[in-house]
């Protein structure tokens, strides 16, 4: 050591070999180890779920038209039963009354409109032997045979017999028409009620509701019962915005229910939101499905669909890395060094992305620390 220090040129020659080896030791410690895929030419096949609660088909709340005392109540909360099944009778004595006084009424209306149509002809009579008289006395006053006077009293009688035939016309209008009309809707007013008395199921299904028992009135505001649909039952979902592009209206799914493993049902695509969800960047589907008997509203269940892209050039996820506008880049490995490339993705699974641009099939893209790579960087393989 001491000659060293004593031999400047010596000194000079070991800094300089040891400037180069931490030199050289540096440059190593910059170059980046890193896997590598070759790009190649393929398909995205990728296997979509989402998930939901089973609703039934439809459900109906029946109302009653009209206020009245239950006489019989046709079923129970879950009990099954038949479009057209009786499920609430209400009370019609008082109606059958009404009904039958506005029978008499209407009765009535047609005796005088009989009447009146008699009246009518009696007074057509009347005015015709009244328009021959005073034709035959104002030819015989041209002769002079009768006198100015006895015209006149022909012509009296003559006006008579007019008035009283359009009086009796009127009358047989006013009783034929608008009034047996009145009657008849009367009528037909009280026969509507009565038939709304009986209340009938719209559709098959199994009552869920019943807000009513046998005695009480019932009410028009409230529903008296409820019946839902579960021959058929809805699954009502959210599915992203990336896949709900590729669902459309009757589109074919399988659904699984969690409390049943190992089953599956087929499904069909009933309904497709055209607006996101509350939650934002998804979107409500809703799907069809049979019910064996097994099936219960409320279970949970999913619903999944196999998607299959378009021919095109594939990558590892792996080598994609997003840039702070956002958008997808990765990097091609080329003589040792990286090269940066922008990217425009397509469809993914979860380990490959279709790259639409920005890759040629054949090209070699780091899959491994891509985050630690910039471009011209040179990597270790």
């Amino acid at each position: 050591m001491k000659n060293l220090f004593h031999n400047p040129w010596l000194f000079l020659a070991v800094a300089a070999i040891s400037a180069g080896l931490v030199a050289c030791q540096q440059k190593t410690t910059l170059r980046v180890t890193v896997k590598t895929s070759a790009a190649a030419a393929g398909t995205i096949v990728r296997n979509v779920e989402f998930s939901g609660v089973l609703v039934p088909n439809r459900t109906v709340n029946i109302f009653a038209k009209i206020a009245g005392q239950a006489t019989f109540i046709g079923g129970d909360v879950g009990n099954a039963v038949k479009a057209g099944q009786l499920l609430v009778q209400i009370d019609t004595k008082e109606l059958n009354a009404q009904l039958k006084v506005a029978e008499a009424q209407l009765a009535g209306v047609s005796d005088q409109g009989a009447s009146a149509k008699i009246g009518v002809e009696t007074a057509r009579l009347n005015l015709d032997l009244a328009q021959r008289a005073y034709d035959r006395t104002k030819t015989l006053l041209d002769t002079k045979v009768v006198t100015q006077s006895q015209l006149d009293d022909a012509q009296t009688k003559l006006d008579l017999a007019k008035s009283a035939f359009d009086n009796a016309s009127r009358q047989y209008q006013t009783v034929s028409g608008s009034g047996l009309e009145q009657a008849q809707a009367q009528v037909n007013y009280i026969r509507v009620q009565i038939s709304n008395s009986t209340i009938t199921s719209p559709i098959s299904g199994i009552i869920t509701n019943r807000n009513l028992n046998p005695g009480e009135i019932t009410s028009v505001s409230s529903p008296l019962m409820s019946v839902a649909d579960t021959a058929t039952l809805k699954l009502q979902g959210n599915i992203s915005q990336e896949d709900v592009v590729h669902l459309s209206v009757g589109n074919k799914v399988k659904v699984s229910v969690d409390v049943i493993p190992g089953k599956e049902y087929a499904g069909r695509v009933e309904q497709v939101g055209p607006i996101a969800a509350a939650t934002g960047q998804y979107f409500p589907v809703v799907v069809d499905l049979a019910n064996d008997g097994r099936l219960l509203a409320g279970m949970t269940a999913k619903a999944s669909f196999t998607l299959t892209g378009a021919a095109g050039i594939m990558a590892p996820l792996s080598a994609i890395s997003s840039g702070e506008d956002g958008r997808a880049f990765l990097f091609v490995v080329e003589g040792g060094k990286v090269h940066k490339r922008q990217a425009t993705l397509g469809m993914r699974n979860d380990s490959s992305v279709q790259v639409l641009s920005g890759l040629a099939a054949g090209e070699i893209v780091a899959v491994s620390n891509v985050e630690a790579l910039q471009d011209g960087m040179e990597v270790a393989q």
